[in-house]
């Protein structure tokens, strides 16, 4: 790395902010007006930029100023260079002040309802100077235009690379059935067997009419017939409860009837091809608020088990 003097040297900020200010007004005059100094400074500054750098930056007419190919390049890295200081110091006064405000966030139904609801009071005993405004909502939403600070997503991947998003969970899908359907009717071994079996069917899922299972490396494809389908899990969850039939639903869905043995999992081993992440997804930009980092990092630690 260079030795701090040089580095001092090299990037002067004034002659540097001076430079934008110059080309983006156009003008010395111009940019004398940005910078509140006399355009005999700017003129100056300018001058001693090109001078130390050995290289010419700007081409003067009467009217207006214009950028050499070396000024142009310069002038790229430089604004990029300037945005990104002013970025770390935003963010490090973002970081010393207290998280406060209201954040919007947009939740799935189900999964906000069951796995986020319950730590919301925590939250806000934890954090009081904010507020949440949570929608729950199947439907798409757009973060940006819909007003929202984070969208929490449920999927495998997800397509607008354009937002900011961050992995803070996984999920499984799997089989799952209650005991007493179970003892009622044959023994399942294999995926095959299901055919003998009244399996309720998710139809959001994509897809839909068929169960794609794997196991390893194999992966077996099987056509669901039974008494009852919709398009929301949750709606699934009491008919298995009660004994109706089988189900594949994500993990996160059965996790209580799991432990108080109401459910039991169906052809261990196997699983749905439908495992994915819950993603928190942001506006695009590198400085996210701190009211909404500390918010991400709070249902991270909690939805992997942390305290």
């Amino acid at each position: 790395m260079q030795n701090l003097n040089q580095l001092l040297e090299v990037l002067n900020l004034e002659e540097m902010v001076t430079f934008l200010a110059v080309v983006e007004a156009k003008s010395f005059v111009g940019a004398s007006l940005l910078v509140s100094k006399n355009p005999t400074i700017v003129s100056r500054r300018i001058s001693q930029l090109e001078k130390r750098m050995g290289v010419s930056l700007l081409t003067r007419t009467t009217r207006r100023v214009n950028l050499t190919e070396v000024g142009r390049n310069y002038y790229q890295r430089v604004r990029t260079l300037l945005d990104e200081l002013a970025s770390a110091g935003d963010e490090a006064m973002d970081h010393a002040a207290s998280p406060q405000g209201l954040i919007r966030v947009s939740l799935p139904m189900a999964f906000g309802h069951r796995c986020i609801a319950p730590l919301l009071p925590d939250f806000l005993q934890k954090y009081p100077k904010i507020r949440i405004d949570a929608q729950y909502t199947d439907q798409y939403v757009d973060v940006v235009s819909d007003g929202f600070d984070v969208a929490i997503r449920l999927g495998a991947s997800l397509a607008d690379s354009s937002l900011t998003a961050r992995k803070i969970a996984s999920y499984n899908t799997g089989l799952y059935a209650s005991p007493q359907y179970l003892a009622q009717h044959d023994a399942i071994n294999r995926p095959e067997d299901l055919a003998d079996h009244n399996c309720l069917g998710f139809s959001s899922i994509s897809t839909w009419p068929n169960w794609v299972l794997k196991n390893g490396a194999t992966e077996l494809t099987v056509r669901p017939i039974g008494s009852l389908v919709s398009g929301s899990s949750e709606a699934l969850l009491p008919a298995a409860l009660n004994g109706v039939g089988i189900i594949m639903v994500a993990d996160w869905l059965v996790g209580a009837a799991l432990q108080e043995g109401r459910l039991v999992r169906v052809l261990k081993g196997w699983f749905g091809t439908l495992d994915g992440g819950v993603y928190a997804v942001m506006p695009p930009g590198r400085l996210i608020p701190v009211k909404t980092r500390v918010f991400v990092d709070e249902l991270a630690l909690a939805l992997s088990g942390g305290n």
